[in-house]
């Protein structure tokens, strides 16, 4: 009886329900007909992103995103050529069988195309004094899984912990393969070098160009020679201020013009122009 059952209801199966590939690569997802009785089955594809479904093949066409890029391998699995990462997502393999006693099934496949990162943007400060921190960062958004990153100073790789390597053993560091971030608490002469960061998934990896950071020491004996020679500066400033406004250098120059005098006339005398001269002539005025 049970032999009988299979012989009228349409069964699949598959031999990958989570196959991956890489960007540009050819994948196919294989939905096998086990048992059918049908001939002519109704196939369809379809293609759920963020829970909604939408047709690649429907009517023995294929359609979507996916028309040009891909062809039905009978009886039903489907070929999925240059693969993008838009093709990320689940796919439904579903079989109409009317003739069967069990006329329909599916199977749903989880398909994950993976993505190489692209070259990471990298970021090392030039030089450094000895005895303070110094961050180096490294960022890349493309790859799919999530990138992983890797440091290396001079070609070598930088381990994850400095005790574990003799040439790293006295570096004092945090190093983050998740962000990218390699953090140094206090930098030394032997951090100087050349720098450059990795980023790597499934899929390959990427690195970014190298970059020198050197670690000087601060002169400290310049330091203070400087300052003392800027005190001195404005020491002579002052005091050549102050000897200039002693000897009136800085005396307002206004006293000259306030204190002029027009001459006063004479008491008693007028300055009268009359008609028939040609210059002034005086007269005597009298006060009563």
């Amino acid at each position: 009886m049970e032999g009988y059952f299979n012989v009228l209801a349409v069964i699949l199966k598959t031999t990958n329900d989570a196959p991956w590939a890489n960007e540009f690569e050819s994948i196919e997802l294989s939905c096998l007909i086990e048992s059918i009785s049908t001939n002519d089955p109704r196939i369809e594809w379809k293609k759920i992103k963020d829970g909604e479904p939408s047709y690649v093949y429907f009517e023995k066409k294929i359609s979507g995103d996916l028309e040009g890029r891909a062809r039905i391998r009978e009886p039903a699995t489907l070929v999925i050529t240059n693969a993008t990462r838009s093709d990320s997502a689940s796919y439904r393999c579903e079989v109409t069988a009317p003739i069967d006693q069990k006329t329909f099934d599916e199977i749903l496949i989880n398909l994950v195309i993976r993505v190489k990162p692209v070259v990471p943007k990298c970021a090392v400060p030039k030089s450094v004094p000895v005895g303070k921190a110094a961050e180096l960062r490294c960022v890349e958004d493309e790859g799919f899984p999530k990138s992983q990153y890797q440091w290396f100073r001079n070609k070598e790789e930088i381990p994850d912990d400095p005790k574990t390597s003799p040439k790293f053993f006295n570096s004092s560091y945090m190093l983050n393969a998740e962000t990218g971030t390699l953090k140094f608490s206090a930098v030394r002469k032997d951090d100087s070098g050349e720098y450059f960061c990795r980023a790597k998934n499934d899929a390959g990896h990427s690195e970014c160009g190298p970059q020198t950071m050197e670690v000087y020491n601060i002169n400290i004996a310049g330091i203070i020679l400087g300052v003392l020679v800027v005190v001195v500066v404005l020491l002579c400033i002052t005091v050549g201020i102050c000897c200039a406004y002693k000897r009136g250098y800085f005396v307002s120059q206004k006293q000259t013009g306030n204190n002029y005098k027009a001459p006063a006339k004479g008491d008693g005398v007028d300055y009268v122009r009359t008609e028939d001269e040609g210059d002034f002539r005086h007269k005597s005025s009298f006060v009563i």
